[in-house]
Protein backbone atom coordinates (compact mmCIF):
# COMPACT_ATOMS: atom_id res chain seq x y z
CA UNK A 1 0.00 0.00 0.00
CA UNK A 2 1.14 3.54 -0.78
CA UNK A 3 0.67 4.64 2.84
CA UNK A 4 3.36 2.20 4.00
CA UNK A 5 6.10 3.45 1.63
CA UNK A 6 8.90 4.89 3.75
CA UNK A 7 11.58 7.55 3.39
CA UNK A 8 13.97 9.48 5.56
CA UNK A 9 12.96 12.99 6.70
CA UNK A 10 15.15 15.42 8.63
CA UNK A 11 12.64 18.15 9.40
CA UNK A 12 8.99 19.12 9.09
CA UNK A 13 8.45 22.85 9.38
CA UNK A 14 4.93 24.16 9.93
CA UNK A 15 3.62 27.66 9.17
CA UNK A 16 6.15 28.28 6.40
CA UNK A 17 5.47 31.34 4.23
CA UNK A 18 8.60 31.30 2.05
CA UNK A 19 8.23 27.97 0.24
CA UNK A 20 5.31 28.58 -2.08
CA UNK A 21 1.93 30.33 -1.88
CA UNK A 22 0.01 30.72 1.37
CA UNK A 23 0.77 29.05 4.68
CA UNK A 24 2.55 25.77 4.09
CA UNK A 25 4.12 22.81 5.78
CA UNK A 26 7.61 22.13 4.44
CA UNK A 27 8.79 18.51 4.53
CA UNK A 28 12.56 18.18 4.23
CA UNK A 29 13.75 14.88 2.76
CA UNK A 30 17.29 13.76 3.55
CA UNK A 31 19.92 13.11 0.90
CA UNK A 32 21.30 15.22 -1.95
CA UNK A 33 23.55 14.42 -4.94
CA UNK A 34 24.97 17.96 -4.99
CA UNK A 35 27.78 19.19 -2.77
CA UNK A 36 27.38 22.96 -2.84
CA UNK A 37 30.06 24.52 -0.65
CA UNK A 38 27.57 27.18 0.50
CA UNK A 39 24.82 24.71 1.51
CA UNK A 40 23.04 26.02 4.61
CA UNK A 41 21.52 22.62 5.43
CA UNK A 42 24.55 20.28 5.57
CA UNK A 43 22.51 17.85 7.65
CA UNK A 44 20.42 17.30 4.52
CA UNK A 45 23.26 16.03 2.33
CA UNK A 46 23.78 12.46 3.47
CA UNK A 47 21.00 9.95 3.03
CA UNK A 48 21.31 8.28 6.43
CA UNK A 49 20.72 9.24 10.06
CA UNK A 50 23.50 11.39 11.56
CA UNK A 51 24.59 12.58 14.98
CA UNK A 52 24.68 16.30 15.73
CA UNK A 53 26.59 17.73 18.71
CA UNK A 54 25.53 20.94 20.49
CA UNK A 55 28.55 21.94 22.65
CA UNK A 56 26.81 24.91 24.26
CA UNK A 57 24.24 22.57 25.84
CA UNK A 58 26.84 20.16 27.23
CA UNK A 59 27.47 19.97 31.01
CA UNK A 60 30.40 17.53 30.61
CA UNK A 61 28.74 14.84 32.70
CA UNK A 62 30.49 12.10 30.71
CA UNK A 63 27.39 9.94 30.27
CA UNK A 64 27.95 9.76 26.51
CA UNK A 65 31.54 8.59 26.98
CA UNK A 66 30.46 5.77 29.26
CA UNK A 67 27.83 4.30 26.93
CA UNK A 68 29.27 4.73 23.42
CA UNK A 69 29.71 1.19 22.04
CA UNK A 70 32.20 2.32 19.39
CA UNK A 71 34.34 4.44 21.73
CA UNK A 72 33.77 7.42 19.46
CA UNK A 73 33.47 9.86 22.39
CA UNK A 74 36.28 10.76 24.77
CA UNK A 75 36.88 13.38 27.45
CA UNK A 76 39.49 15.98 26.49
CA UNK A 77 40.95 18.73 28.65
CA UNK A 78 40.58 22.19 27.15
CA UNK A 79 39.80 25.83 28.04
CA UNK A 80 36.73 26.21 30.23
CA UNK A 81 33.88 27.61 28.14
CA UNK A 82 32.77 29.98 30.88
CA UNK A 83 36.23 31.12 31.90
CA UNK A 84 37.18 34.71 31.12
CA UNK A 85 36.14 36.05 27.74
CA UNK A 86 33.75 34.55 25.21
CA UNK A 87 36.55 32.53 23.58
CA UNK A 88 37.41 30.77 26.81
CA UNK A 89 40.87 32.39 26.97
CA UNK A 90 40.55 33.97 30.39
CA UNK A 91 42.02 31.02 32.32
CA UNK A 92 40.91 27.67 33.65
CA UNK A 93 40.48 24.30 32.03
CA UNK A 94 37.67 21.80 31.79
CA UNK A 95 37.17 18.25 30.57
CA UNK A 96 34.64 18.07 27.77
CA UNK A 97 33.49 15.26 25.49
CA UNK A 98 34.86 15.24 21.95
CA UNK A 99 33.21 13.12 19.26
CA UNK A 100 35.17 11.38 16.52
CA UNK A 101 32.46 11.55 13.88
CA UNK A 102 34.25 9.16 11.53
CA UNK A 103 33.83 6.43 14.17
CA UNK A 104 30.19 7.22 14.99
CA UNK A 105 27.45 5.05 13.46
CA UNK A 106 24.58 7.18 14.83
CA UNK A 107 23.24 4.34 16.96
CA UNK A 108 21.66 6.89 19.31
CA UNK A 109 22.88 5.35 22.57
CA UNK A 110 24.44 8.64 23.69
CA UNK A 111 21.27 10.52 22.76
CA UNK A 112 19.23 8.36 25.13
CA UNK A 113 21.42 9.16 28.16
CA UNK A 114 22.25 12.83 27.55
CA UNK A 115 20.40 14.96 30.14
CA UNK A 116 20.65 18.19 28.11
CA UNK A 117 20.03 17.10 24.50
CA UNK A 118 23.61 18.06 23.68
CA UNK A 119 23.61 15.22 21.15
CA UNK A 120 20.70 14.64 18.80
CA UNK A 121 19.95 12.45 15.81
CA UNK A 122 19.19 14.09 12.46
CA UNK A 123 16.87 12.09 10.23
CA UNK A 124 14.02 9.70 10.95
CA UNK A 125 12.30 7.08 8.88
CA UNK A 126 8.66 7.92 8.21
CA UNK A 127 5.89 6.29 6.22
CA UNK A 128 3.62 8.20 3.87
CA UNK A 129 0.87 7.79 6.47
CA UNK A 130 3.13 9.31 9.15
CA UNK A 131 3.83 12.37 7.02
CA UNK A 132 0.20 12.81 6.02
CA UNK A 133 -0.84 12.76 9.67
CA UNK A 134 1.50 15.72 10.24
CA UNK A 135 0.26 17.58 7.18
CA UNK A 136 -3.41 17.27 8.02
CA UNK A 137 -2.94 19.10 11.33
CA UNK A 138 -2.84 22.43 9.53
CA UNK A 139 -5.53 21.83 6.91
CA UNK A 140 -7.55 24.91 8.06
CA UNK A 141 -4.53 27.18 7.47
CA UNK A 142 -3.97 25.79 3.98
CA UNK A 143 -7.62 26.25 3.08
CA UNK A 144 -7.81 29.82 4.39
CA UNK A 145 -4.52 31.01 2.86
CA UNK A 146 -4.30 29.05 -0.38
CA UNK A 147 -1.36 27.11 1.02
CA UNK A 148 -0.37 23.47 1.07
CA UNK A 149 2.73 21.33 1.34
CA UNK A 150 6.25 21.84 -0.02
CA UNK A 151 8.70 18.96 -0.36
CA UNK A 152 12.26 20.16 0.00
CA UNK A 153 15.60 18.77 1.07
CA UNK A 154 18.30 17.93 0.53
CA UNK A 155 17.00 16.93 -2.85
CA UNK A 156 13.50 15.44 -2.61
CA UNK A 157 13.89 13.79 -6.03
CA UNK A 158 16.68 11.67 -4.52
CA UNK A 159 13.93 9.63 -2.81
CA UNK A 160 11.70 9.19 -5.88
CA UNK A 161 9.45 6.37 -4.67
CA UNK A 162 8.74 8.10 -1.36
CA UNK A 163 8.21 11.50 -2.95
CA UNK A 164 5.89 10.18 -5.65
CA UNK A 165 3.81 8.30 -3.09
CA UNK A 166 3.56 11.46 -0.97
CA UNK A 167 2.56 13.61 -3.93
CA UNK A 168 -0.14 11.19 -5.03
CA UNK A 169 -1.56 11.02 -1.52
CA UNK A 170 -1.54 14.83 -1.24
CA UNK A 171 -3.47 15.18 -4.48
CA UNK A 172 -5.89 12.45 -3.42
CA UNK A 173 -6.85 14.61 -0.42
CA UNK A 174 -6.73 17.85 -2.44
CA UNK A 175 -3.56 19.45 -1.03
CA UNK A 176 -1.60 21.97 -3.12
CA UNK A 177 1.89 20.59 -3.79
CA UNK A 178 5.26 22.24 -4.37
CA UNK A 179 8.60 20.56 -4.98
CA UNK A 180 11.72 22.58 -4.14
CA UNK A 181 14.45 21.00 -6.26
CA UNK A 182 17.94 21.41 -7.66
CA UNK A 183 16.80 19.56 -10.78
CA UNK A 184 19.56 16.99 -10.27
CA UNK A 185 17.72 13.76 -11.00
CA UNK A 186 17.22 11.27 -13.83
CA UNK A 187 14.78 12.68 -16.43
CA UNK A 188 12.38 9.78 -15.95
CA UNK A 189 12.06 10.70 -12.27
CA UNK A 190 11.11 14.27 -13.12
CA UNK A 191 8.67 13.05 -15.77
CA UNK A 192 6.91 10.78 -13.27
CA UNK A 193 6.36 13.68 -10.85
CA UNK A 194 4.96 16.23 -13.32
CA UNK A 195 1.24 15.29 -13.08
CA UNK A 196 1.31 15.51 -9.29
CA UNK A 197 3.13 18.82 -8.73
CA UNK A 198 1.29 22.16 -8.74
CA UNK A 199 4.43 24.32 -8.51
CA UNK A 200 8.13 23.63 -8.96
CA UNK A 201 10.59 25.81 -7.03
CA UNK A 202 13.56 25.20 -9.31
CA UNK A 203 17.15 26.13 -8.46
CA UNK A 204 19.35 27.55 -11.21
CA UNK A 205 22.83 28.10 -9.83
CA UNK A 206 24.82 28.61 -13.01
CA UNK A 207 24.64 27.79 -16.71
CA UNK A 208 28.45 27.60 -16.88
CA UNK A 209 29.00 23.85 -16.84
CA UNK A 210 32.62 23.99 -15.70
CA UNK A 211 31.78 26.28 -12.78
CA UNK A 212 28.75 24.17 -11.90
CA UNK A 213 30.82 20.98 -11.86
CA UNK A 214 33.50 22.60 -9.72
CA UNK A 215 31.27 24.21 -7.11
CA UNK A 216 28.16 22.00 -7.12
CA UNK A 217 29.82 18.70 -7.97
CA UNK A 218 27.37 17.87 -10.77
CA UNK A 219 27.03 18.98 -14.39
CA UNK A 220 24.54 21.76 -15.12
CA UNK A 221 23.39 19.88 -18.22
CA UNK A 222 21.02 17.61 -16.30
CA UNK A 223 19.58 20.64 -14.47
CA UNK A 224 18.89 22.48 -17.71
CA UNK A 225 17.55 19.37 -19.46
CA UNK A 226 15.03 18.77 -16.68
CA UNK A 227 14.04 22.44 -16.68
CA UNK A 228 13.41 22.18 -20.42
CA UNK A 229 11.28 19.09 -19.78
CA UNK A 230 9.13 21.04 -17.31
CA UNK A 231 8.73 23.94 -19.72
CA UNK A 232 7.68 21.59 -22.52
CA UNK A 233 5.08 20.05 -20.20
CA UNK A 234 3.71 23.54 -19.36
CA UNK A 235 4.52 22.98 -15.69
CA UNK A 236 4.32 25.90 -13.27
CA UNK A 237 7.89 26.84 -12.34
CA UNK A 238 9.38 29.55 -10.14
CA UNK A 239 13.11 29.81 -10.80
CA UNK A 240 15.30 30.30 -7.75
CA UNK A 241 18.81 31.68 -8.15
CA UNK A 242 21.09 31.60 -5.10
CA UNK A 243 23.51 34.53 -5.37
CA UNK A 244 26.92 33.37 -4.16
CA UNK A 245 29.91 35.77 -3.93
CA UNK A 246 32.75 34.86 -6.32
CA UNK A 247 30.60 32.16 -7.98
CA UNK A 248 27.66 33.79 -9.76
CA UNK A 249 27.31 37.34 -8.40
CA UNK A 250 27.91 39.38 -11.56
CA UNK A 251 25.49 40.81 -14.07
CA UNK A 252 27.09 38.63 -16.74
CA UNK A 253 26.24 35.53 -14.67
CA UNK A 254 22.63 36.63 -14.30
CA UNK A 255 22.31 37.60 -17.96
CA UNK A 256 23.41 34.10 -18.96
CA UNK A 257 20.78 32.54 -16.69
CA UNK A 258 18.10 34.99 -17.85
CA UNK A 259 18.79 34.13 -21.50
CA UNK A 260 18.36 30.42 -20.84
CA UNK A 261 15.07 31.03 -19.03
CA UNK A 262 13.79 33.37 -21.74
CA UNK A 263 14.62 30.92 -24.54
CA UNK A 264 12.89 27.88 -23.03
CA UNK A 265 10.49 26.25 -25.47
CA UNK A 266 7.11 25.99 -23.80
CA UNK A 267 5.98 27.68 -20.62
CA UNK A 268 8.46 30.14 -19.14
CA UNK A 269 9.00 30.33 -15.38
CA UNK A 270 6.25 32.29 -13.63
CA UNK A 271 8.78 34.32 -11.67
CA UNK A 272 12.39 34.51 -10.54
CA UNK A 273 13.54 34.62 -6.93
CA UNK A 274 17.07 35.81 -6.16
CA UNK A 275 18.28 34.29 -2.89
CA UNK A 276 21.24 36.11 -1.29
CA UNK A 277 23.96 34.00 0.29
CA UNK A 278 23.91 33.92 4.10
CA UNK A 279 26.01 32.33 6.84
CA UNK A 280 23.18 30.93 8.96
CA UNK A 281 24.27 27.33 8.34
CA UNK A 282 27.86 27.73 9.51
CA UNK A 283 27.33 26.35 13.02
CA UNK A 284 25.61 23.27 11.62
CA UNK A 285 28.88 22.16 10.03
CA UNK A 286 30.61 22.33 13.40
CA UNK A 287 27.80 20.35 15.04
CA UNK A 288 28.25 17.64 12.41
CA UNK A 289 32.03 17.58 12.83
CA UNK A 290 32.69 19.08 9.40
CA UNK A 291 34.65 22.08 8.17
CA UNK A 292 32.93 25.02 6.49
CA UNK A 293 34.73 26.21 3.35
CA UNK A 294 32.84 29.50 2.91
CA UNK A 295 33.68 31.03 6.28
CA UNK A 296 35.23 34.18 4.80
CA UNK A 297 32.37 35.01 2.44
CA UNK A 298 29.95 37.81 3.22
CA UNK A 299 26.37 38.26 2.11
CA UNK A 300 25.88 40.34 -1.06
CA UNK A 301 24.72 43.91 -0.53
CA UNK A 302 21.14 45.00 -1.12
CA UNK A 303 22.42 47.33 -3.84
CA UNK A 304 24.02 44.42 -5.69
CA UNK A 305 20.92 42.25 -5.31
CA UNK A 306 18.73 45.00 -6.76
CA UNK A 307 21.10 45.45 -9.69
CA UNK A 308 21.06 41.72 -10.41
CA UNK A 309 17.27 41.62 -10.12
CA UNK A 310 16.97 44.25 -12.84
CA UNK A 311 18.64 41.84 -15.28
CA UNK A 312 15.63 39.52 -15.04
CA UNK A 313 13.12 42.35 -15.04
CA UNK A 314 14.54 43.50 -18.38
CA UNK A 315 13.80 40.03 -19.75
CA UNK A 316 10.18 40.36 -18.65
CA UNK A 317 10.28 38.16 -15.55
CA UNK A 318 8.47 38.96 -12.32
CA UNK A 319 11.44 39.12 -9.99
CA UNK A 320 11.90 39.45 -6.28
CA UNK A 321 14.73 39.24 -3.80
CA UNK A 322 14.19 36.46 -1.27
CA UNK A 323 12.11 33.29 -1.20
Amino acid sequence: MTSTVQGIVFDIRRYSVHDGPGIRTAVFLKGCPARCAWCHNPESQRSDVELMHWPQRCVACGACVAVCPRKAVSMVIGPAQDAGDADGQGGGTQARPVIQFDMCDACGTCVEVCPRQAVTLVGRWMSVADVMDELERDRPFYDQSGGGVTFSGGEPLAQPDFLLALLKECKRVDLHTCVDTSGIAPPEVVQAMIPWVDLWLYDIKSVDDAAHCEHVGVSSRIVLANLSKLASASANVAARVPVIPSFNDTEDDMEAIARVLAELEGKRPLRVHLLPYHVLGEQKYERLGRGYEMRLLRAPSQELMERLARVFVREGFQTRIGG
